[in-house]
């Protein structure tokens, strides 16, 4: 199970497509409750991942600390914007097994959604943790917009040779920043997805496995299928608010339906909440999952905007799924096993689908 601690609901940063820090009055800038109070809720789970969740995380360093120091989990993940990676000495960052750092891929492009210097920053804070001897899995962790161009994105921060994955989202579902959506997804985004699939396929050819999360989770999902959604928020996947709250998805903080209970007085097993509207019965449910427990339950853009969402992951999943014998082919050209395409290997907080 995949344990989501939000240590903060506060942030340093102000992006453009979250606005920042949670509301302070919904999700509180302390935590409230004593770290060994997270026993209970782990207790029996010998594969438990608890995953360092904001706000900005490091804006409670202390606390975090005092998790590592105080739960027994099987593996930590932290996600981070960098800024604040000082706050936690050597030792604790040696211990995660997953480091999501936050970039959009070139300079430009995030500096204008996260503010100017946000690039550098961050990638120093890479740096500075590979330079330590951090072996884990550093994974660049980005959000997609208007401005971004997926194919020029991913390939830059490919490039840099410092991640060994690389995750994006699409700011879909609520945001309201798009100044047209429709026409951004037939002249960028899809030819760039279908570059990135040549790109990532030549390079497998040339014995080298890029590390593109959405690729190498849908190709494992059309095999083996997963949890709905893809992130598992309610059924292999909850979240801790500051205040102990527990909820299914870490994002749903004011949703009755993500509801769970308290941390002093939670009971096992904990209900498990899925995704709902056509979803349930959509043939391509075991590969997409729902996508977003958050976005299909509380369908901000309407059911036009969920069907043009919908349409993009469909397109995702054709275009991996078509290349499936040219990926066998490089595979064998290459002399790699199977195995290499395995991943994630556990719920590390990827969500799989854009």
């Amino acid at each position: 199970m995949l344990y989501f601690v939000l240590s903060t609901g506060q942030c340093n940063l102000r992006c453009s497509y979250c606005g920042g820090s949670f509301p302070h009055d919904k999700v509180g800038w302390e935590v409230k409750y004593d770290p060994s109070d997270l026993s209970g809720l782990l207790a029996g789970d010998e594969d438990a991942t608890v995953a360092f969740y904001g706000g900005e995380p490091l804006m409670n360093a202390p606390f975090v600390k005092k998790v590592m120091d105080t739960v027994q989990a099987k593996r930590f993940v932290i996600q981070t914007n960098g800024l604040l990676s000082y706050r936690l000495p050597k030792r604790y960052w040696m211990r995660m097994d997953a480091v999501l750092l936050s970039l959009d891929g070139r300079e430009e492009v995030t500096d204008h959604y996260r503010g100017r210097g946000v690039y550098a920053q961050a990638l120093k804070a890479g740096r500075d943790l590979k330079a330590k001897g951090y072996g884990g899995d550093l994974i660049a962790r980005m959000a997609v917009s208007e401005r971004s161009d997926i194919f020029k994105e991913v390939t830059h921060l490919s490039s840099l040779k410092l991640f060994d994955h690389i995750h994006w989202q699409i700011d879909a579902g609520w945001s309201d920043s798009w100044t047209n959506f429709d026409d951004w997804v037939e002249r960028s985004y899809k030819p760039g997805i279908l570059k990135l699939l040549d790109f990532w396929v030549a390079a497998l050819g040339n014995g080298e496995v890029v590390g593109l999360v959405p690729f190498l989770g849908i190709l494992k999902r059309l095999g083996e299928g997963g949890p709905n959604p893809p992130c598992g928020s309610g059924s292999e996947s909850y979240s801790v608010l500051p205040n102990g709250r527990v909820i299914a998805c870490p994002i749903a903080y004011d949703a009755p339906w993500a509801d769970i209970g308290k941390l002093e007085n939670i009971k096992k097993p904990l209900p498990r909440i899925g995704v709902s509207g056509e979803c349930p019965d959509c043939e391509l449910l075991r590969v997409c999952g729902g996508r977003c427990l958050y976005f299909n339950r509380e369908g901000f853009w309407g059911s036009e905007g969920f069907r043009k969402v919908c349409e993009i992951t469909k397109f995702t999943i054709e275009a991996v799924s078509q290349v499936k014998g040219r990926v066998m082919d490089a595979l064998r050209r290459a002399d790699l096993p199977l195995e290499a395409l395995d991943y994630p290997k556990f719920n590390n907080s990827t969500e799989i689908i854009p």
